[in-house]
This record gives C-alpha cells, sequence and structure tokens, in this order.
C-alpha cells in the first residue's frame, strides 16, 4: 500500500511539474501573440505613420517606437518556443507520429496558409502575395525536420553557427537576373521573387537566420525536460540571460559586429539609449536576437517565480495560457476581426490620413487592442478547451 502510494504520489508530482513547464511556454506565447495584435491594429489602423527598419528615430514618436520595439520580441519567442516545443513533442513519450513527419507536414502547412488564409486577411486580395512571419516558420519548421536527425547538441551548433554569422553574410548580393538571386533573397535578402506580374511575390522574412533560432530552441529543449529540477532551469535561464545580453551590451556597445546600423549617442540617455536598441529586423540581425532572447528567458523564469505564482499570478497566467495553447486559431481570427473592422469603418467615413483610414494617436492603438484583447479571448478560450477535449489530430495545427 505504502508502495503504491508512493507511486502515485510522485506520479502526481510528475504531472503537476509537467503542467507547470508547459504553462510558462504557453504563457510567454500567450504574451507574445497580445503584443503582436498591438502591432497589427498598428498596421491596420495607424499605417499612415509607417516605419521603417531599422525605424527613423528623428522622425518615429516615442509612444510608437517603443511600441514597435515591443512587437521585435515577438517573432523571436514563437520561433525559438516553436523549436523548444518540436523537442518537448520527440521527448513527451507519449506520441505515435514522429516528429519528423509531423514538423514537414506543419512547416508545409504554415507556408500554404501564408499564401492564402493570411495573405488575404491582409490585403483582401492576391495581388502582392507577402511571404511574412508565418512563412518563415513554416521553412524553419521543414529544415528541422530535415535536421533533428543530428541530434539536440548538433542541431543546437548548427543553430548557433548560423545565427552568429549569418550578419558576415551581408556582402553577398544578386541581382535579378542572376541564377542565385532567388535562393538568396529565399535565404537572407528581402526581395521580390515575382515582380511586375499577374502577381506579385516578395519574401518579407528571409528564413536563414530564423532557421537558425529554431535549431537553438530545439538546442535549448532539456531545459524542461523531465529529468531537469524547476531550480536549475531557473539558473540556466538567468545564465542565459546575462550571457546574450552581455553579448549584446559589447557587440553593439562598441559597434564591433552584428548589426549594420551603426548607433550614436544621443544628447540625452533616452536618446542614447533609443539608438542601441534600434535594430534590423529583417532579416534579424545577430544584435536583435541576442536582444529579444534576453527578454524571453527573463520572461520564462520570471512566469516559474514564486513572485509570479501568487494568487493574482496565476489567474493572469491562466489567461495569457489559453492565448498561447491555440496560437494559430488566434492568429487567423484576430487578423480577419481587423479586416472586417477596417471595412466596416470605411463604409462610414473616408480616408483621413491619404490613401489610410487611421487613428489620430497611437494610444488609440493600444486602446482598440486592448478591447480586442477581452472580445477574442473567449473565443479563443473556447477553442482551446475544445481543442484539450478531443485531441483531433487537426487541432494541432491551429
Amino acid at each position: 500500500m505504502n508502495s503504491a502510494t508512493d507511486l502515485k504520489y510522485q506520479h502526481s508530482e510528475l504531472a503537476t511539474s509537467l503542467k507547470s513547464r508547459i504553462n510558462s511556454i504557453d504563457a510567454l506565447r500567450g504574451l507574445v501573440m497580445l503584443i503582436m495584435l498591438v502591432d497589427h491594429v498598428r498596421e491596420r489602423f495607424f499605417l499612415h505613420q509607417q516605419v521603417t527598419d531599422p525605424m527613423n528615430i528623428q522622425e518615429t514618436g516615442d509612444g510608437l517606437f517603443w511600441s514597435r520595439i515591443a512587437a521585435h520580441f515577438c517573432a523571436p519567442t514563437f520561433v525559438f518556443l516553436t523549436g523548444l516545443s518540436a523537442w518537448l513533442y520527440q521527448n513527451s513519450g507519449n506520441t505515435t507520429r514522429p516528429l519528423q513527419g509531423f514538423l514537414f507536414t506543419r512547416g508545409l502547412f504554415l507556408v500554404v496558409l501564408e499564401i492564402t488564409l493570411v495573405t488575404f486577411s491582409w490585403f483582401g486580395g492576391y495581388h502582392t502575395i507577402y511571404l511574412q512571419v508565418i512563412w518563415a516558420i513554416g521553412l524553419s519548421m521543414i529544415a528541422l525536420a530535415v535536421m533533428h536527425p543530428l541530434g539536440r547538441v548538433p542541431v543546437l551548433v548548427i543553430g548557433l553557427i548560423i545565427v552568429c554569422t549569418h550578419n558576415a553574410l551581408s556582402f553577398i548580393s544578386f541581382n535579378e537576373n542572376q541564377s542565385l538571386y532567388s535562393i538568396w533573397t529565399i535565404l537572407h535578402d528581402r526581395g521580390y521573387l515575382l515582380k511586375d506580374g499577374f502577381i506579385n511575390i516578395k519574401v518579407s522574412y528571409p528564413s536563414l537566420p530564423w532557421i537558425g533560432l529554431i535549431f537553438i530552441g530545439y538546442g535549448c529543449g532539456a531545459l524542461y525536460g523531465k529529468n531537469t529540477k524547476p531550480q536549475s532551469r531557473q539558473k540556466y535561464l538567468l545564465a542565459m540571460a546575462g550571457l546574450t545580453l552581455l553579448s549584446f551590451l559589447i557587440l553593439r556597445g562598441f559597434n564591433l559586429y552584428g548589426e549594420d546600423y551603426v548607433w550614436h549617442t544621443g544628447e540625452t540617455a533616452l536618446e542614447s539609449l533609443k539608438a542601441m536598441v534600434n535594430l534590423t529586423k529583417y532579416p534579424p540581425s545577430l544584435n536583435f536576437l541576442l536582444l529579444t532572447l534576453t527578454g524571453t528567458f527573463l520572461v520564462l523564469r520570471f512566469f516559474e517565480c514564486k513572485l509570479w505564482m501568487s494568487n493574482l499570478g496565476t489567474k493572469l497566467q491562466a489567461v495569457l495560457v489559453n492565448f498561447g495553447s491555440a496560437p494559430m486559431f488566434f492568429y487567423l481570427l484576430h487578423l480577419y476581426v481587423l479586416l472586417l473592422m477596417y471595412k466596416l469603418v470605411g463604409l462610414f467615413m473616408e480616408p483621413n490620413y491619404g490613401d489610410y483610414i487611421s487613428v489620430s494617436n497611437i494610444t488609440w492603438v493600444w486602446i482598440i487592442a486592448l478591447g480586442l484583447m477581452v472580445i477574442l479571448y473567449f473565443p479563443t478560450k473556447r477553442f482551446s478547451q475544445y481543442k484539450k477535449m478531443h485531441k483531433n489530430s487537426w487541432t494541432k495545427y491551429l
């Protein structure tokens, strides 16, 4: 009886530990999805004040600048967690589907999704197909499907090499008439694959650094393995955050490497800080990834600490988990809600900023986003519950 009781207790403790680990991942995924929502509201209702890459600090107001900086954390965090989740999927012990097949089919599904539903949600048509973050994640998953049989550590090393060295390839370029132009555009340089035709196709998210990042996420999956104690994981996450931040401060602080945009000190400390964190996203520079990964590691650690696991923190985490456990459902839902909102507003008012219907201040972007967070919480929660209860294979894609 004692032996059976002990076994039951150990199983319960393991299940609780697993739930805590997965909840922290889903909570972070949910948090970046909500930040992404703010950025997409900006792109729908504040596009008259467009931002460059990197941003023009003199022409970008503080509210818009810091809103955009917050959004920079979304794609790197999501890609890293995709790789980490792939390792967890492989080592869950209760799946009958090999990781390679799942990664390949889902990656291909995401590429098709970008071309079809996502493109239409942005433009209401298909004159130009912009291959953006969903495309980049899809290609990254396909690359991981090919490479993961090498093992976790080799994949991690390859990922680190790609992320750390891809900036050194910036001198390579091809014009549209050269045979390697299309491949290099897909991997490293933004550009059109098809232009001035019936359908234009532009690569907005070159995939090479994102492939490196998903490899790093996969390599870090063991941090969330069943044999890793929470205390050890928190120490590793803090050490990793310290390493990425220190690397960023050295490389970026002295303009040594990892970012083509050189920063200079400003008249105030705030201006200097803005210049320092004003980084290239397309494709993400090494310094861009170092800074954003620092935030990823720190928030992952925070979501497991005692301060967060208070009564209020637990309730907030439950909200974030609902968003983070159905990310693709929420992604598609919010894009089409924004498209519908813009079309409805267009029925009652003319463009008020050139060709755009826009709000007058970035504050309104946050107000609209907060309202949508409340409204979209309920269908996302309902789908998340359905996904957990029914375990249908198709729900894993959303």
